[in-house]
């Protein structure tokens, strides 16, 4: 067995000039806001906040099927908000170990199928747990409209996710270097 050395030879280095902040100052990406994948998560936002903004606003809490719709929407919509801040603030480029064009697509697909429960499952219940002309039934009623239009947008968001991540249009080199978005 080799002897452990009894000298070792260390260096030291002072950090490069200008360079002495480990950690830099986080700024916003605002080509990510103007981009596709941007604009569709500021929609499913958006759009995702009017759903159970609407459902939470009736006594929802009586009926299990708008307690599925709020789990959908509220989950989906705090998911939404971690992976818009993720790419907002490029700290996808970071953690270069997660393949995030496969990532966001499971994370669309899987939206999106939710989304499809939560829209049948409200459109289903509104006339059941509601006075047709009611305020009641027009929340209801719109809350159905709004999660069909976030499930658009989820699958959309799909599409374009599965095209990122087969890499349609572009190369390896130039979807790393864009951010991963179009």
């Amino acid at each position: 067995m080799a002897e452990f050395p009894s000298k070792v030879s260390t260096r030291t280095s002072s950090p490069a000039q200008g360079g002495g902040a480990a950690v830099s100052a986080l700024r916003p990406d605002l080509g990510f806001v103007r981009s596709s994948l941007g604009a569709l998560m500021l929609l499913q936002l958006v759009l995702g906040l009017l759903v159970w903004a609407l459902i939470a606003d009736t006594p929802y809490h009586l009926y299990p099927a708008y307690g599925w719709v709020m789990f959908v929407a509220v989950f989906l919509w705090l998911v939404t908000i971690v992976f818009f801040i993720l790419y907002l603030f490029q700290l996808h480029m970071k953690l270069y170990m997660v393949p995030w064009p496969l990532v966001l697509m499971i994370f669309n697909v899987g939206a999106t199928v939710l989304y499809i429960t939560a829209f049948i499952t409200c459109s289903a219940s509104v006339e059941l747990t509601s006075l047709k002309g009611t305020g009641q039934y027009n929340q209801r009623a719109a809350a159905s409209f709004f999660s069909c239009l976030v499930m658009i947008a989820y699958g959309v968001s799909a599409f374009f996710s599965f095209q990122a991540w087969r890499g349609v249009g572009s190369n390896a080199a130039t979807s790393q270097m864009a951010g991963g978005y179009a």
